[in-house]
């Protein structure tokens, strides 16, 4: 059990390295900022930062609302950042309905990359934009189990544990992940301040593992299979 958790610790702490670096670039090319993250100096991230701050804001508030953004840089009453509240990169196009909190849910972006980067590779990360099926990568990963001469690839991740489907607990692991990469806390906790990523993990497994009626459940099931699609991670079978 103490090997099997240290290779679960190593796994992690790889996944973090890699993200670390790979987030701090990927919202470099997306936003922009000024000046640029510097994946070695995580101090100048988190709410610090305007655009960091901006994909870790609650998905309820408005992050360009300059009294939001001073509340929770100040950890006023009203503007504490807990776990109980899913961040905006978590949302397509980083931005929550305000209407219905759900819409876009866990089709943000740089959460896709991540999971594209821990799962397939680092090289597809790159290919996630807009709303697209995962055809290309699919076929990829079709391509990539043997070369023309028939001589075996490297297989990723995805390939060597046998995922055949997005799980919700893989999705709610690198949440987690890439919402540490965003943050300005350096090395791993489960608990940053206010917010605890234990319980955001459960928040977000129970979001797809215990939906609140068939209804519910019908939505959950096809924002999995869209994941499947998107990720790449199916190659036997075809989602409609």
């Amino acid at each position: 059990f103490v090997q099997l958790r240290q290779g679960a610790d190593s796994a992690r702490g790889d996944d973090t390295a890699k993200l670390k670096a790979l987030v701090a670039d990927w919202v470099n090319r997306e936003f922009q900022p000024n000046p640029l993250l510097d994946s070695d100096d995580k101090h100048s991230q988190g709410f610090i930062s305007d655009v960091c701050g901006g994909l870790l804001c609650p998905a309820e508030l408005d992050w360009n609302n300059p009294a939001t953004k001073a509340g929770i840089r100040d950890r006023s009453e009203g503007h504490i950042v807990t776990d109980l509240s899913f961040p905006a990169f978590l949302y397509d196009k980083y931005k929550a309905d305000s209407n219905n909190l759900e819409e876009g849910l866990f089709k943000g972006k740089i959460l896709v990359q991540g999971y594209k980067a821990v799962f397939t590779s680092p090289s597809s990360a790159k290919d996630v934009e807009g709303d697209g099926d995962g055809a290309d990568v699919i076929q990829n990963n079709r391509r990539a189990k043997n070369s023309v001469s028939g001589i075996k690839v490297k297989k990723h991740v995805a390939q060597i544990i046998k995922m055949e489907k997005v799980t919700p607990r893989s999705i709610a692991y690198i949440a987690c992940q890439v919402r540490f990469a965003l943050s300005s806390v350096t090395s791993w906790r489960s608990v940053d301040g206010d917010f605890d990523y234990i319980q955001f993990w459960r928040s977000i497994v129970d979001f797809f593992e215990r939906p609140p009626g068939r209804e519910a459940q019908r939505r959950v099931n096809k924002l999995l299979e869209w994941w499947t699609r998107y990720a790449g991670i199916s190659t036997s079978t075809s989602l409609n």
